[in-house]
């Protein structure tokens, strides 16, 4: 007879488990511990630095070493008098939030791993020869330490495939569903922690082009549009080039560099957004004006087009 498809997926879950808790005892056990060995005798990087690059894996590690991975063998050991995984599956839940700090440490673990090889020569060395053995497979630290990145979305998707193979009469059915709506939350939560660490990162490329100093570097700030304009000279009836950035917060009206050294451009004009008007111009002469008036000073602005002058006011 033929194993209901199902247990097939059930079954996959459990094997890509007990694989995913080697991976897990990889990390913690033997990169984790040797490095942090070898930091407390001072010859290699700074205990921090160690703790910083591998996060909270001790815990992830922990719980599915030891609880979810157990809990899992067992159900399948009792699959022909009791099929179902989704009450297991629920439980696991709640810990999977254990993820989103991991995974927004994983950009700075791997600068980290980078700059610290480069800095120091026995940390290198001590990583390579880890890498050199057989549990690696070849396989570097990096590439390692992206699994847990890697996992949710993996029990997402098996769960997504076994709640539809189930049947409608399934014991299971319901505490399944209710799993992947589970799962379904907390990717959506480590999905916004890579969010909000991407646009953090481009907040901060924008300060670098802008030559801003770090006390401006503020997290909440947000990047809504940026792009060249021209400024209208009423006295002389001329244009000039200027480039926009405007954030959540403030429109910072800049002139590019000429010479391009560290920054890209000077802010000459930082304006509130707070009481800010904006209105389009009638301007026969100039075509796709508009007027930025502000608690600082009003800007004439021409766009270099019907659409891109309505998206600024927008």
């Amino acid at each position: 007879m033929q194993e209901p498809e199902e247990k097939k997926i059930a079954l996959e879950l459990l094997e890509t488990e007990q694989a995913y808790v080697s991976r897990l005892h990889l990390l913690d056990q033997v990169f984790y511990t040797e490095l942090m060995k070898e930091a407390k005798t001072g010859k290699t990087v700074p205990e921090e630095v160690v703790k910083m690059i591998f996060s909270n894996i001790s815990s992830i590690y922990q719980f599915h070493a030891e609880f979810f991975l157990p809990e899992l063998q067992k159900r399948m050991e009792d699959w022909n008098c009791n099929p179902r995984i989704g009450d297991v599956i629920q439980k696991l839940a709640p810990f999977l939030k254990m993820y989103g700090e991991y995974v927004k440490n994983f950009d700075k673990a791997v600068e980290l791993i980078t700059a610290w090889s480069e800095k120091s020569p026995p940390f290198q060395e001590l990583i390579a020869d880890i890498q050199k053995r057989k549990v690696c497979a070849n396989l570097t630290l990096q590439h390692h330490m992206l699994e847990p990145v890697q996992r949710i979305p993996r029990y997402e998707l098996l769960l997504k495939d076994y709640v539809r193979k189930l049947s409608p009469q399934s014991p299971d059915r319901g505490d399944a569903e209710k799993a992947l709506e589970m799962i379904f939350m907390v990717a959506k939560h480590s999905n916004a922690a890579i969010a909000e660490m991407e646009r953090l990162q481009n907040l901060w490329v924008v300060y670098q082009r802008l030559g801003l100093e770090d006390d401006i570097v503020d997290p909440s700030n947000e990047l809504i549009k940026e792009g060249p304009i021209q400024k209208i000279s009423t006295r002389n009836n001329s244009t000039s080039e200027k480039y926009l950035f405007l954030f959540n917060n403030m429109l910072l009206y800049c002139v590019p560099k000429v010479i391009q050294v560290g920054a890209e451009f000077q802010v000459h004009l930082r304006m509130d957004v707070g009481g800010m008007k904006v209105r389009e111009l009638k301007d026969a002469e100039f075509p796709h004006t508009f007027l930025v008036s502000g608690k600082q000073r009003t800007l004439e602005l021409q766009a270099r087009s019907e659409e891109e002058m309505n998206d600024w006011i927008k």
